[in-house]
Protein backbone atom coordinates (compact mmCIF):
# COMPACT_ATOMS: atom_id res chain seq x y z
CA UNK A 1 0.00 0.00 0.00
CA UNK A 2 1.32 3.45 -0.91
CA UNK A 3 2.09 5.62 2.09
CA UNK A 4 0.49 9.05 1.54
CA UNK A 5 3.22 10.74 3.59
CA UNK A 6 5.96 9.20 1.46
CA UNK A 7 4.18 10.24 -1.71
CA UNK A 8 3.92 13.79 -0.36
CA UNK A 9 7.64 13.80 0.43
CA UNK A 10 8.46 12.39 -3.00
CA UNK A 11 6.45 15.04 -4.84
CA UNK A 12 8.10 17.78 -2.79
CA UNK A 13 11.60 16.37 -3.37
CA UNK A 14 10.99 16.10 -7.10
CA UNK A 15 9.77 19.68 -7.37
CA UNK A 16 12.66 21.01 -5.26
CA UNK A 17 15.21 19.07 -7.31
CA UNK A 18 13.66 20.27 -10.57
CA UNK A 19 13.75 23.92 -9.52
CA UNK A 20 17.27 23.73 -8.07
CA UNK A 21 18.54 21.94 -11.15
CA UNK A 22 17.08 24.62 -13.40
CA UNK A 23 18.62 27.36 -11.26
CA UNK A 24 22.06 25.77 -11.48
CA UNK A 25 21.79 24.94 -15.18
CA UNK A 26 20.40 28.27 -16.33
CA UNK A 27 22.32 30.44 -13.86
CA UNK A 28 25.79 29.13 -14.65
CA UNK A 29 27.86 31.75 -16.51
CA UNK A 30 29.08 30.39 -19.84
CA UNK A 31 32.62 31.51 -19.02
CA UNK A 32 32.57 30.29 -15.43
CA UNK A 33 35.88 28.44 -15.64
CA UNK A 34 37.64 31.72 -16.51
CA UNK A 35 35.25 34.15 -14.81
CA UNK A 36 36.86 37.45 -13.86
CA UNK A 37 33.88 39.13 -12.19
CA UNK A 38 34.67 37.50 -8.83
CA UNK A 39 37.88 36.96 -6.91
CA UNK A 40 37.86 33.42 -8.30
CA UNK A 41 35.53 31.12 -10.25
CA UNK A 42 35.09 29.09 -7.05
CA UNK A 43 33.26 32.06 -5.51
CA UNK A 44 30.66 31.88 -8.25
CA UNK A 45 30.20 28.13 -7.78
CA UNK A 46 29.85 28.58 -4.02
CA UNK A 47 27.21 31.27 -4.53
CA UNK A 48 25.26 28.99 -6.88
CA UNK A 49 25.60 26.08 -4.45
CA UNK A 50 24.29 28.14 -1.53
CA UNK A 51 21.48 29.62 -3.63
CA UNK A 52 20.36 26.14 -4.71
CA UNK A 53 20.32 24.85 -1.13
CA UNK A 54 18.32 27.90 0.00
CA UNK A 55 15.81 27.35 -2.79
CA UNK A 56 15.37 23.73 -1.70
CA UNK A 57 15.06 24.43 2.03
CA UNK A 58 12.73 27.40 1.49
CA UNK A 59 10.41 25.38 -0.73
CA UNK A 60 10.28 22.43 1.65
CA UNK A 61 9.85 24.64 4.73
CA UNK A 62 6.95 26.45 3.08
CA UNK A 63 5.07 23.14 2.85
CA UNK A 64 6.50 21.36 5.89
CA UNK A 65 7.71 23.89 8.47
CA UNK A 66 8.34 21.30 11.21
CA UNK A 67 10.82 19.15 9.27
CA UNK A 68 14.56 19.10 9.95
CA UNK A 69 17.44 19.60 7.50
CA UNK A 70 21.01 18.47 6.96
CA UNK A 71 22.66 20.12 3.98
CA UNK A 72 26.16 20.34 2.57
CA UNK A 73 26.06 24.13 2.57
CA UNK A 74 25.19 24.43 6.23
CA UNK A 75 21.47 23.75 6.58
CA UNK A 76 21.13 22.06 9.95
CA UNK A 77 17.92 22.01 11.96
CA UNK A 78 16.49 19.23 14.10
CA UNK A 79 12.76 19.64 13.40
CA UNK A 80 9.90 18.14 15.36
CA UNK A 81 8.05 16.05 12.75
CA UNK A 82 10.34 13.00 12.61
CA UNK A 83 11.28 13.90 9.02
CA UNK A 84 14.74 15.15 8.13
CA UNK A 85 15.82 16.24 4.65
CA UNK A 86 19.40 15.41 3.64
CA UNK A 87 20.47 17.68 0.78
CA UNK A 88 23.40 18.04 -1.56
CA UNK A 89 22.39 20.96 -3.80
CA UNK A 90 25.33 20.45 -6.16
CA UNK A 91 27.09 17.09 -6.14
CA UNK A 92 29.96 17.25 -8.60
CA UNK A 93 31.11 20.81 -7.97
CA UNK A 94 34.35 20.56 -9.95
CA UNK A 95 32.48 19.13 -12.94
CA UNK A 96 30.09 22.08 -12.71
CA UNK A 97 33.00 24.51 -12.54
CA UNK A 98 34.59 23.06 -15.68
CA UNK A 99 31.36 22.76 -17.65
CA UNK A 100 31.24 18.96 -17.52
CA UNK A 101 27.70 17.53 -17.48
CA UNK A 102 28.09 15.06 -14.59
CA UNK A 103 26.67 16.96 -11.63
CA UNK A 104 23.46 16.47 -9.74
CA UNK A 105 20.98 17.75 -7.19
CA UNK A 106 20.48 15.12 -4.47
CA UNK A 107 17.57 15.22 -2.00
CA UNK A 108 16.58 12.51 0.48
CA UNK A 109 13.91 12.45 3.15
CA UNK A 110 14.58 10.43 6.28
CA UNK A 111 11.87 9.24 8.65
CA UNK A 112 13.08 8.36 12.13
CA UNK A 113 16.65 8.14 10.81
CA UNK A 114 15.98 5.93 7.77
CA UNK A 115 15.81 7.18 4.18
CA UNK A 116 12.30 6.74 2.81
CA UNK A 117 12.48 8.97 -0.28
CA UNK A 118 15.36 9.80 -2.60
CA UNK A 119 15.53 12.01 -5.69
CA UNK A 120 18.60 12.72 -7.82
CA UNK A 121 18.24 15.14 -10.73
CA UNK A 122 21.01 15.29 -13.36
CA UNK A 123 19.98 18.37 -15.38
CA UNK A 124 22.60 18.23 -18.14
CA UNK A 125 21.59 14.65 -18.93
CA UNK A 126 17.90 15.46 -18.65
CA UNK A 127 17.52 12.58 -16.20
CA UNK A 128 15.80 12.31 -12.82
CA UNK A 129 16.05 9.25 -10.59
CA UNK A 130 13.67 8.58 -7.71
CA UNK A 131 12.85 5.94 -5.14
CA UNK A 132 10.45 5.37 -2.26
CA UNK A 133 11.42 2.75 0.30
CA UNK A 134 9.74 -0.51 -0.62
CA UNK A 135 8.44 0.91 -3.91
CA UNK A 136 11.33 0.28 -6.28
CA UNK A 137 13.41 2.81 -8.19
CA UNK A 138 12.41 4.70 -11.33
CA UNK A 139 13.85 7.24 -13.73
CA UNK A 140 12.84 9.61 -16.48
CA UNK A 141 15.16 10.75 -19.25
CA UNK A 142 15.64 10.84 -23.00
CA UNK A 143 13.65 7.63 -23.34
CA UNK A 144 9.86 7.59 -23.53
CA UNK A 145 7.94 7.47 -20.28
CA UNK A 146 9.18 6.37 -16.89
CA UNK A 147 11.60 3.47 -16.57
CA UNK A 148 11.70 1.05 -13.65
CA UNK A 149 15.30 0.49 -12.66
CA UNK A 150 17.09 -2.79 -12.04
CA UNK A 151 20.79 -3.38 -11.63
CA UNK A 152 22.71 -5.50 -14.10
CA UNK A 153 23.12 -9.26 -13.71
CA UNK A 154 26.40 -9.78 -11.88
CA UNK A 155 29.40 -10.59 -14.08
CA UNK A 156 32.55 -12.32 -12.81
CA UNK A 157 34.58 -9.76 -10.87
CA UNK A 158 37.24 -9.61 -13.59
CA UNK A 159 34.52 -8.43 -15.99
CA UNK A 160 33.02 -5.85 -13.62
CA UNK A 161 33.02 -2.14 -14.43
CA UNK A 162 33.50 -0.28 -11.15
CA UNK A 163 33.39 3.44 -10.41
CA UNK A 164 35.16 5.33 -7.64
CA UNK A 165 36.07 8.82 -6.49
CA UNK A 166 39.14 10.54 -5.10
CA UNK A 167 39.53 12.91 -2.18
CA UNK A 168 40.99 16.40 -2.62
CA UNK A 169 43.41 15.96 0.30
CA UNK A 170 46.74 14.94 -1.22
CA UNK A 171 47.64 12.30 1.35
CA UNK A 172 44.21 10.66 1.11
CA UNK A 173 44.07 10.64 -2.69
CA UNK A 174 47.59 9.19 -2.83
CA UNK A 175 46.39 6.26 -0.73
CA UNK A 176 43.27 5.93 -2.87
CA UNK A 177 45.44 5.77 -5.99
CA UNK A 178 47.42 2.91 -4.44
CA UNK A 179 44.19 0.98 -3.80
CA UNK A 180 42.96 1.64 -7.35
CA UNK A 181 46.30 0.44 -8.74
CA UNK A 182 45.80 -2.90 -6.97
CA UNK A 183 42.16 -3.18 -8.08
CA UNK A 184 42.47 -2.33 -11.77
CA UNK A 185 44.14 -5.62 -12.83
CA UNK A 186 41.33 -7.54 -11.12
CA UNK A 187 38.42 -5.72 -12.85
CA UNK A 188 37.24 -4.92 -16.36
CA UNK A 189 38.05 -1.26 -15.68
CA UNK A 190 37.52 1.66 -13.32
CA UNK A 191 35.52 4.83 -14.00
CA UNK A 192 35.56 8.15 -12.13
CA UNK A 193 32.59 10.44 -12.74
CA UNK A 194 33.15 13.03 -10.01
CA UNK A 195 29.69 12.64 -8.45
CA UNK A 196 28.76 9.98 -5.90
CA UNK A 197 25.05 10.57 -6.48
CA UNK A 198 25.43 10.02 -10.23
CA UNK A 199 27.54 6.89 -9.71
CA UNK A 200 24.93 5.32 -7.44
CA UNK A 201 22.14 6.12 -9.91
CA UNK A 202 24.17 4.73 -12.81
CA UNK A 203 24.65 1.55 -10.79
CA UNK A 204 20.89 1.39 -10.26
CA UNK A 205 20.33 1.89 -13.99
CA UNK A 206 22.63 -0.97 -14.99
CA UNK A 207 25.42 1.25 -16.31
CA UNK A 208 27.95 0.04 -13.72
CA UNK A 209 28.57 -3.17 -11.81
CA UNK A 210 30.07 -1.65 -8.66
CA UNK A 211 31.14 1.50 -6.88
CA UNK A 212 33.27 2.39 -3.88
CA UNK A 213 34.56 5.58 -2.30
CA UNK A 214 36.12 6.80 0.90
CA UNK A 215 35.24 10.11 2.56
CA UNK A 216 31.55 10.47 1.68
CA UNK A 217 29.18 12.50 3.85
CA UNK A 218 25.51 11.73 4.49
CA UNK A 219 24.37 14.26 1.88
CA UNK A 220 26.59 12.66 -0.78
CA UNK A 221 24.88 9.29 -0.63
CA UNK A 222 21.52 9.47 1.18
CA UNK A 223 19.36 9.68 -1.95
CA UNK A 224 21.61 7.65 -4.25
CA UNK A 225 21.98 4.83 -1.74
CA UNK A 226 18.20 4.41 -1.46
CA UNK A 227 17.75 4.53 -5.24
CA UNK A 228 20.48 1.93 -5.73
CA UNK A 229 19.09 -0.42 -3.07
CA UNK A 230 15.57 -0.17 -4.48
CA UNK A 231 17.01 -1.25 -7.85
CA UNK A 232 18.50 -4.39 -6.29
CA UNK A 233 21.99 -3.09 -5.51
CA UNK A 234 23.70 -4.15 -2.29
CA UNK A 235 25.37 -1.36 -0.30
CA UNK A 236 27.53 -1.21 2.79
CA UNK A 237 30.78 -0.02 4.26
CA UNK A 238 33.40 -2.24 5.81
CA UNK A 239 32.17 -5.85 6.23
CA UNK A 240 29.07 -5.91 8.42
CA UNK A 241 28.75 -2.13 8.47
CA UNK A 242 26.56 0.43 6.73
CA UNK A 243 27.91 2.94 4.20
CA UNK A 244 30.05 5.43 6.11
CA UNK A 245 32.63 8.16 5.81
CA UNK A 246 35.40 5.57 6.17
CA UNK A 247 34.15 3.52 3.21
CA UNK A 248 31.10 3.16 0.99
CA UNK A 249 30.76 0.09 -1.21
CA UNK A 250 27.91 -0.72 -3.60
CA UNK A 251 27.51 -3.45 -6.17
CA UNK A 252 25.24 -5.86 -7.91
CA UNK A 253 24.67 -9.12 -6.02
CA UNK A 254 27.70 -11.22 -6.88
CA UNK A 255 30.00 -8.21 -7.24
CA UNK A 256 29.38 -6.51 -3.90
CA UNK A 257 30.91 -9.09 -1.57
CA UNK A 258 34.12 -9.85 -3.51
CA UNK A 259 34.65 -6.13 -4.11
CA UNK A 260 34.10 -5.38 -0.43
CA UNK A 261 36.56 -8.15 0.56
CA UNK A 262 39.24 -6.80 -1.76
CA UNK A 263 38.80 -3.28 -0.42
CA UNK A 264 39.11 -4.59 3.12
CA UNK A 265 42.23 -6.57 2.21
CA UNK A 266 43.74 -3.50 0.51
CA UNK A 267 42.93 -1.26 3.49
CA UNK A 268 40.83 1.13 1.41
CA UNK A 269 39.37 2.60 4.60
CA UNK A 270 42.55 3.96 6.15
CA UNK A 271 45.63 6.05 5.32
Amino acid sequence: MTDPLHQELLALAQEAARRAGALLRDGRPADLAVAATKSSPIDVVTEMDIAAEKLITDLISEHRPDDGFLGEEGASTVGTSGIRWVIDPLDGTVNYLYGLPTWAVSIAAEQDGEAVVGVVAIPMRGETFRAVRGGGAHATGAWEGERELACRPAPPLDQALVSTGFNYVTEVRTRQAEVAQKLIPLLRDIRRSGSAAVDLCDLAAGRLDGYYERGLHPWDLAAGDLIAREAGVLTGGRPGERPAHALTVAGTPGVFEPLQRLLEDFGAWHD
